[in-house]
This record gives C-alpha cells, structure tokens and sequence, in this order.
C-alpha cells in the first residue's frame, strides 16, 4: 500500500511492526483475530506456509478417508482377486483426477454423489468384457459396496472438518474485495457461520468519504492497492463482491489476484434475481453462489509438463534440424557478408530481457533498420521468412528456456514500453513465457497487423491455456506454414526490419 493511503488509513509503523487502523471499525489487529491493545506484526514472507500445509493436511485426510473406504469394500470381497485390487486402485486414481480433494468451502456430502458414482462406475466398465460373468458379478457387488463406503466416508470426513473449523482450526484469512452492500452481507455470513473456513480481515474498495458510515471491518486500501495487500498480509483467498469499481479495473484485479497465487471467488452480478447458475467446481456460502476463478497456467501441475514438453521436442527438432540449418547457414553467407544469426534483445515472461535468435534475412548495414521497407531483404532472406526457416534457431532459445514453443510472439523494449501505455492489456501478455508461434498468430496477427487484436488473443490464450489448446495451436501452425509456403508470393513487411 502507498505511503499516503496508509497515512489516510492512520497507519502506525515502528520499526518491524505495522498496524493498519480504521476510524469506524475495529483495526487490523482485532480483525485478524488478535486481542484488543496487542500489536499484530505484519506476517514475514512466506507465513502462506502454514496454510498451505493445512489443505495438505485435509487433503490427506480426505485420500486417507476414501482409501479406507475402498479398502473396506475390498475386504468384504468373499475372495478378492487381481481385478478387485485393480478395480479399487482405479476408483482412488479417478477420484484424485477429477479434483475430489480440492478444499471445497461448503462441505456438503450430497454434493459428491455424482462425482463418486462416476469414480465407481467408470473403473468398472473395461472389466465387463474381460472377465467370466462370476467375476463380473464379485466386481458389481464390490461397486456397490465401494460407493456406498466412499459416500459414508466423506460424510464423516466434511462433519470432522466442519467441526475442526467452527473451533477455528482450519480457518483462512480471506479479503474481500468491494464493500458494497453484497460485500457487507457476505462478510456478515463468513463471521456467523465459521463452519465455511473462512474468516475476513478486511476490504479492498474505494476509500470511503469523509462523513459516511464506514464499512464493518477494515478498508485496506484501494482496488490500486490489492498486489501489495496480498503481498503484505501473505493472505490466500479473496472473494469478489462487486462494488463501486470501474468495470476497465476488474480485470486488472483478478489478474493480480491469481497471479500471486491466491485462490479467487467471484459472487456473480445479479445473482439474487435468478440469473446465475452454478456449475460443477463453484460454491456457495448461504445461499449466496461463488464462481472460482480458474487458476493461472503456471500454478497447475501440468504446466511442469509443458516446460518438459518443450525441452524434449526442442532438443530432438535441433537434432534432426542440425544437417538442415546448416546447409541454411552456408546460404546466408553466401547471400551476404555479415554475420550468421541475427540477436535481437526481447522481452519474455515477467518482462524479463533476452536475445533472441534468428538466421539473418537482410544485409547487415540494414539488420537494425527500423522501417518497414523490404530493400535490404537478401533473396535467401525471402525464402527464408516464406518458410519461416529463420525462425529455427529459436529453438535454442527453447531449449534455454527464454521462449517456449507455445506462447505471445515476444516484442523489443521499445515497442513494449510503447504497447504497454497505448493498449489496455498489452503488460498482461508477460504472464508466461513468450512462444515460437502463439493464438494471435494461427489467426494471421502478424507482422503489421492489430496490437489491440494481438494482445486480447494473447491473453484468451493465457487465461484458458490447456496442453490441447498448444497442440490445436502447433498443428495449426504447421499447416499455415505448408499452405503460406505453396500460395504466399511476397513477404509481408513486419516492424523495424528483422522483428517478427
């Protein structure tokens, strides 16, 4: 938080200790559960540990809670043989990639009969074809008697944690952001019914007049203000009620809300005249609804997978490229004196600086020319970016791990800083890592083509990324190469000469 939003919160500093106080409502201290006239120290970086290891422990007990269910059901197996213990190893393994232990807020044991039906049935179905009709038989009972345990299991697994969080064993800090009457009503639910988890220590709005009642717990600071809130206070979870904000900074918020790895929970607009509608993976806290916000990319475990993905086929493609490219790299020479490769500093994720690596296409008095003239193109220049080979040597930049296959095409500084002031969302693009080829791309947002439409491509790719949204992506690259390689008869300009 600034120095002057502190100062009109009467913010109170001395030495390590830092108090956030609010003239019609109890201070910071008092909300986040401390006695009153005790000083509560701003929480040191990395007290997330703590809650984290909490879902992990409830995380465990609920695996731990289903396991013995199963198992359960196995021994009462008259004579279980190796489909029984594959059967009850597949319902655990479907459970756990269907998300049955995510820490829901509401625990509500009904709510999981679909998923556990579904997690029952599936494993069961290959072995209907497999096996004698006896055993097709054991495995039926064994079905029945695996989701009937699994239902009992989670019903008293939710009762001990409901249980555990009334006492305020398993409560998290949560913010919520948008102190309007929504925000008001959701903030008095979560303190009269702690069995939700969830206690809120204050709100992110728009400070309030002078002269007007203030808001039931502590105004925080301002929406401008939620990334070093959150990084201060190291707080988990917050919850979007919407308030007076302008609609252009929401998205700004939610950004910054997931990109520091806080879970994220939106109440939807109009909500109490029957125009949302809730759907699997949502909540909702007395009857009010919740959406949860997808996480970001890079805090999903199979993000890691994305980064070996581009590892591996980086490394096999320079390999199988290596007889090629060099045959490209006694072209260039022979085009024109100069060097080989083209290195031209870019920003990839978190704006972070780099080289990036091309096969130079135009004569080397002109390779930092800034217009848009194709003159200096060498002839091998221009059949190089037809097939787009001078793009090639990017894989090293892959394999370096500044680019990733997939990803927003990266920019100069220039233009960045330049981009970042003119086009609403353009920073938003360094969320990850920039790419080879990208969504803007397979959609001919190229050389000189919209920034506005590049940057809102690049950030759908962002928010919705998937391993099959790359691969859709990978495929269609390849094939507008091969279509622009057979029909494509000039090279279109693209910004300051050898940029892309």
């Amino acid at each position: 938080m600034s120095s002057s939003v502190m100062r009109a919160h009467g913010a109170e500093t001395s030495g390590a200790v830092r108090v956030l106080r609010h003239p019609h409502t109890p201070d910071l201290r008092h909300a986040m559960g401390w006695p009153r006239g005790s000083v509560a120290p701003v929480p040191d970086r990395g007290s997330r540990q703590p809650v984290r290891r909490q879902r992990m422990r409830v995380q465990a007990g609920l695996l731990a809670a289903d396991v013995a269910a199963v198992g359960l059901a196995l021994a009462l197996q008259p004579a279980p043989g190796a489909e029984s213990y594959a059967y009850g190893t597949g319902v655990v393994l479907l459970l756990m990639l269907t998300g049955a232990y995510r820490v829901r807020i509401s625990l509500r044991t009904l709510d999981e009969i679909g998923r556990i039906a579904r997690a029952a049935l599936v494993p069961f179905l290959p072995f209907l074809g497999l096996g004698t009709l006896a055993a097709a038989n054991g495995l039926l009972l064994q079905l029945v008697a695996t989701g009937l345990a699994l239902v009992a299991a989670r019903a008293v697994a939710y009762s001990v944690l409901r249980g555990r969080r009334r006492r305020g064993h398993s409560s998290e800090a949560t913010l919520i952001v948008g102190a309007g009457r929504v925000g008001e009503e959701l903030a008095a639910v979560l303190r009269a019914h702690p069995e939700y988890g969830l206690r809120p220590v204050g709100f992110v709005d728009s400070i309030t007049p002078n002269g007007s009642r203030g808001p039931s717990l502590p105004l925080l600071g301002s929406i401008h203000d939620l990334e070093d809130i959150l990084s201060r206070l190291e707080l988990h979870r917050i919850m979007v009620a919407f308030g007076p904000v302008r609609e252009a900074n929401w998205v700004s918020v939610l950004r910054t809300a997931i990109t520091n790895d806080v879970e994220v929970h939106i109440v939807p607009r109009f909500f109490d005249i029957g125009l949302s509608r809730r759907t699997a993976g949502d909540d909702d806290i007395w009857g009010i609804p919740l959406y949860r916000v997808r996480r970001t990319a890079l805090r999903t475990a199979t993000w890691r997978l994305k980064r070996t993905i581009d590892v591996v086929v980086s490394l096999v493609a320079l390999l199988l490229a290596g007889p090629l490219m060099a045959l490209l790299a006694v072209a260039v020479r022979i085009s024109s004196p100069g060097p080989l490769i083209f290195r031209q500093p870019r920003l990839g994720q978190h704006g972070r600086e780099f080289e990036m690596l091309k096969f130079r296409t135009v004569r080397q008095e002109l390779a930092s020319h800034t217009s848009n003239s194709l003159a200096g193109v060498t002839p091998v220049g221009r059949w190089l970016r037809r097939l787009s080979l001078d793009e090639l040597p990017q894989l090293w930049n892959v394999l370096r791990g500044d680019m990733s296959l997939i990803g927003p095409r990266p920019e100069r500084p220039y233009f960045v800083q330049r981009y970042s002031v003119e086009v609403p969302g353009y920073e938003d693009r360094h969320r990850l890592p920039a790419g080879l080829t990208g969504w803007a791309q397979v959609h001919g947002l190229r050389g000189e083509t919209s920034i506005h439409q590049r940057a809102r491509f690049d950030n759908a790719y962002i928010e919705s990324w998937s391993l099959w949204l790359d691969i859709t992506i990978l495929l269609r690259t390849l094939g507008a190469v091969l279509r622009d390689s057979l029909l494509r008869t000039r090279v279109p300009p693209t910004r300051g000469g050898e940029t892309s």
